[in-house]
């Protein structure tokens, strides 16, 4: 049914820009739709035609792995034409403004661009000038919205639910897009999100978002469900955020000690790429039966598929004549 059904579900956005401005349907739509493609992804034969004919433009300002190859792979695997634009060998390099690209790549009848840049912003303003979809693979500190949707189908396939879960994200807050993804994105489901980081690390009155705050492991992972963990974005940072990496894995790395408080049976997350011995404890991170860091990359080939599919293929005809 996946080669015809997306003529019978409708998603209302244009782009994926946030998760902000998601509603729960918006949100279990894509969620559900990506559940159907996680076992095609385990089948020999994994491809379809669903995009044939569809161009996709993977435009990366930062470095990424898993964001990239699984955006890759989503459209390869859906059968459409993928293009991978190096910025460090592109016009970019020689002063071309994100505008001017922009209006280069809308000539090019693109159906989807997937960007990343390290601008908050960024996805929002490409959008504004370009006729195809958007969306946003990550820009600046701003939102993440795929990795919250993938982490959000982890923990459902795990849990069953999102609902009345506790969910602790734990260490980077301030400089972290895929915690305030997460934050939407869980508070919007009707799970209870708790953040827990150095006082350095929490932005300035980001309780407005509907989150408990900790500045102590132990007391923020008591009865929680989940706990996800971030990386120290020291690439972000300027001045001096903690006194060492080492007094930092003290008190806010995730060993089995602070994972104590949590449930015993509490899932443990990080979005990647890891820090082990400093966010987290490899003996932690390793841990078959409670990690589920491996599998939040699998999830992500899933829900970047369910993304294209969605806003490629619900564009008004009119609107894909005229481009």
């Amino acid at each position: 049914m996946i080669d015809g059904a997306s003529d019978t579900i409708q998603f209302a956005h244009r782009h994926l820009l946030g998760i902000e401005g998601l509603s729960p349907d918006d949100i279990t739509l894509l969620l559900d739709r990506s559940e159907s493609y996680v076992e095609q992804n385990r089948r020999i034969d994994k491809k379809k035609s669903v995009l044939r004919g569809r161009t996709i433009i993977n435009l990366f300002f930062e470095a990424s792995t898993r964001t990239r190859t699984s955006f890759e792979l989503a459209g390869k695997r859906l059968g459409g034409d993928v293009i991978n634009m190096s910025v460090s060998t592109s016009s970019i390099k020689k002063g071309e403004t994100l505008i001017d690209t922009a209006m280069t790549l809308n000539a090019m009848h693109p159906d989807v661009l997937v960007l990343r840049h390290p601008d908050a912003g960024a996805a929002k303003l490409l959008s504004e000038k370009v006729n195809c979809a958007v969306i946003n693979a990550g820009d600046g500190s701003h939102e993440h919205p795929t990795q919250a949707l993938l982490d959000a189908l982890t923990i459902r396939r795990r849990r069953g639910r999102l609902e009345g879960l506790k969910v602790a994200i734990c260490g980077d807050i301030v400089h972290s897009r895929v915690a305030r993804s997460n934050i939407h994105l869980l508070n919007t489901m009707g799970a209870r999100v708790r953040l827990i980081a150095p006082r350095t690390l929490i932005p300035e009155g980001v309780e407005r978002l509907g989150v408990e705050v900790f500045h102590d492991m132990n007391e923020g992972l008591e009865d929680c469900d989940i706990v996800m963990m971030l990386r120290l974005q020291t690439e972000r940072m300027h001045g001096n955020f903690f006194p060492s990496i080492r007094e930092y894995f003290h008190f806010f790395g995730l060993d089995y000690e602070k994972l104590s408080s949590a449930k015993p049976d509490a899932l443990i997350m990080h979005p990647g790429p890891m820090n082990r011995g400093v966010e987290i404890d490899s003996e932690v991170a390793d841990d078959i039966g409670r990690s589920a860091i491996r599998e939040q990359v699998e999830m992500g080939v899933a829900v970047r598929m369910a993304c294209l599919e969605l806003l490629t293929l619900n564009r008004p005809e009119t609107e894909q004549r005229n481009l």
